[in-house]
């Protein structure tokens, strides 16, 4: 009786092998040098809009307005993340992945240049004459003499290896420059420090930045403590290490152009224990060179003018005014606004029709040119100030955030704050309003700006950074070469005992100079 086989059936992958398999090959492909390539540039793209947009950790009245004025884009960018980039889920996910590539990338090679290291040179090649560089002589030396005279020419800087082959000749194998990939691994880790040092500085670091008047001083307990502050995305402010300090006085030199030779200010401060005693500490405080308190330090960033104002009311009443100004050319122009929200002639509804703003350009140096107050000089010599003075509504009690150098331009376009003065004024001259109120310019002062810096990662990145250009300089300028003898005992035509010396070099490019280096190999050798 015929029998037919009959196929058997077609076994398929079992679903734990197919997961396994389609895992694998995400793996690979995420950690390919292409697709650490590609999240690099997506990386650097996705850090565009924290730049470009305004960003809601870093000023939130102009992200605020920002979506005012552009409700429809304002409102879909906002639920998107764009104003909170780096807080973002998706440019946490585009980091996260752009560290895991570097790290798949990076051991395998890690563990391969270790293992490179260990291993002696390879087996000399069977041909050397088609290595790129080739030589050939012949010499009365043995084999053995010729090797040992190879060897001490080579010198320490080569890894040997030596071998005997199956006829007798004797090999050297000699390879030079695994600092190259020693280099090329260093950068590449340091460029992954550095991305951790960042991280790091994002997440749990913080900026506050404050304007201090001379012979007055401020305690940072928290980031109401600032003008501005811009904390890391785990910073909840309760942490912070408190301080204080109190700005003595300032001082300030110019050349004969006008340029800055000098910014120093003397402080005082007090911190860990010593806040809330008698105890204080006296340092000269000047640019780029911060005073490190409490694990933070303390930056002296700029310089202004504080113009002051006194106002009588016609009631009889007198009170002082002082608001800083904000610098706005190399000649210490300045600009602002005093806003005076509770004139005491007035109160209830009534008030609201009867606030003042003394809006002015501070000039260190006046020259009035035309009825226009500019300054010539940014040092104090002939201080005069543009005033022009606005009553009515400020429009604060509205809730839409305004600056603290300028009043709301649309209060003025809707005609609740009209201007009823203006003038311009040195130490000791006055105006009167329609209303009897008299506002004298009484002087001035200076201001300092401070900023407060925490960033833990700051050292980190510092490392990377310097790790990350010896990496770069020694992956670029150490190149891997091998050379090869080849010894074999022969006699000439009389029988006399000759050897025959094959020499062979290889490197990836001659830019490194290694056609020179191999022909004085040679030479030594001969």
């Amino acid at each position: 009786m015929a029998t037919t086989d009959r196929p058997e059936p077609s076994r398929s992958p079992r679903p734990a092998q197919t997961a396994f398999a389609l895992a694998r090959n995400i793996w690979r492909q995420l950690t390919s040098m292409r697709t650490a390539l590609i999240l690099l540039f997506l990386f650097a793209l996705a850090s565009l809009p924290g730049a470009l947009l305004p960003q809601w950790n870093l000023d939130r009245g102009k992200t605020a307005q920002f979506i005012i004025d552009h409700p429809r884009w304002g409102r879909l960018l906002d639920a998107t993340g764009f104003f909170s980039v780096f807080g973002s889920p998706w440019y946490a996910a585009i980091y996260l992945l752009l560290f895991t590539s570097l790290v798949g990338c990076l051991v395998p090679r890690s563990v391969e240049l270790t293992r490179q290291l260990r291993r002696p040179p390879v087996v000399t090649p069977r041909n050397l004459v088609r290595m790129p560089h080739f030589f050939a002589f012949t010499t009365s030396a043995t084999p053995d003499d010729s090797a040992a005279k190879a060897t001490a020419v080579l010198g320490r800087r080569w890894r040997i290896r030596r071998d005997v082959e199956a006829d007798g000749a004797v090999t050297i194998s000699a390879e030079r420059g695994y600092l190259r990939e020693v280099g090329n691994v260093v950068f590449h880790l340091s460029l992954l420090g550095l991305l951790v040092a960042v991280a790091v500085g994002k997440l749990v670091g913080y900026e506050g930045s404050i304007i201090v008047d001379t012979q007055s001083g401020f305690c940072s307990v928290g980031p109401v403590s600032y003008d501005n502050f811009r904390p890391g995305i785990l910073v909840d402010g309760t942490q912070m290490s408190p301080f204080c300090v109190n700005v003595e006085n300032f001082r300030s030199a110019y050349t004969a152009q006008g340029q800055a030779s000098e910014f120093a200010a003397t402080i005082r401060y007090q911190s860990g224990s010593d806040v809330g005693t008698g105890r204080w500490s006296s340092r000269v405080l000047q640019v780029n060179d911060p005073l490190r308190i409490s694990g933070q330090r303390l930056y002296l960033l700029g310089h202004g003018f504080t113009p002051h104002f006194r106002v009588k009311y016609p009631s009889g009443a007198v009170r002082d005014y002082a608001q800083p100004f904000q610098p706005m050319d190399s000649t210490l122009v300045s600009q602002g606004a005093v806003k005076i929200t509770d004139p005491p002639d007035w109160n209830g509804t009534s008030l609201l029709t009867h606030q003042l703003a003394l809006v002015g350009v501070f000039a260190p140096t006046q020259r009035v040119s035309g009825g226009v107050m500019t300054s010539v000089f940014p040092a104090a010599r002939d201080p005069g100030v543009a005033v022009q003075v606005y009553r009515g509504d400020l429009g604060l009690e509205i809730g839409r955030p305004q600056s603290v150098f300028a009043i709301d331009s649309a209060q003025v376009a809707s005609g609740l704050l009209v201007k009823v003065k203006q003038g311009n004024l040195s130490p000791g001259q006055t105006l009167t309003l329609d209303d009897g109120t008299v506002i004298t310019f009484t002087g001035y002062n200076e201001w300092v700006s401070l900023q407060t810096s925490y960033d833990p990662g700051q050292l980190g990145a510092l490392i990377s950074a310097i790790a990350l250009l010896v990496g770069l300089t020694v992956s670029l300028t150490i190149k891997r070469r091998r050379v090869w003898f080849r010894f074999r005992a022969t006699a000439d035509a009389t029988g006399e005992a000759r050897t025959d010396v094959e020499v062979g070099g290889l490197a990836r490019t001659d830019a490194a100079g290694y056609g020179e280096e191999f022909s004085r190999l040679v030479r030594l050798t001969v």
